[in-house]
């Protein structure tokens, strides 16, 4: 269930500076879930104790790339971002045995 809930983790300078300082994880979210569906699901994935979860839509975009054809026009899709406050002293290694 968890799986179906958390798409992926954020990795981004700026998601970065929100866990080394503030310790806080971002993470893409399914659209329909909400903020106690992610909590359990990060509680259950990767064992640790949410304190709190802020949750936003972003919205879609359109985005146009210069090629050697000529113009493409494109549209990135809107998804849902949570933002998850862990309890103080707890941590999430995303990043493993690297």
């Amino acid at each position: 269930m968890a799986k179906n809930i958390l798409v992926k983790p954020i990795i981004s300078e700026k998601a970065e500076m929100l866990s080394d300082g503030s310790n806080q994880y971002s993470f893409i979210v399914n659209q329909k879930a909400n903020k106690v569906e992610v909590r359990k699901a990060v509680e259950e994935l990767y064992s640790v104790n949410v304190s709190s979860v802020n949750t936003m839509i972003m919205p879609a975009k359109a985005k146009n790339r210069n090629t050697r054809s000529g113009l493409i026009k494109g549209r990135v899709s809107s998804y849902k971002k949570a933002i998850v406050t862990l309890a103080d002293g707890e941590e999430i290694d995303f990043y493993g045995d690297i």
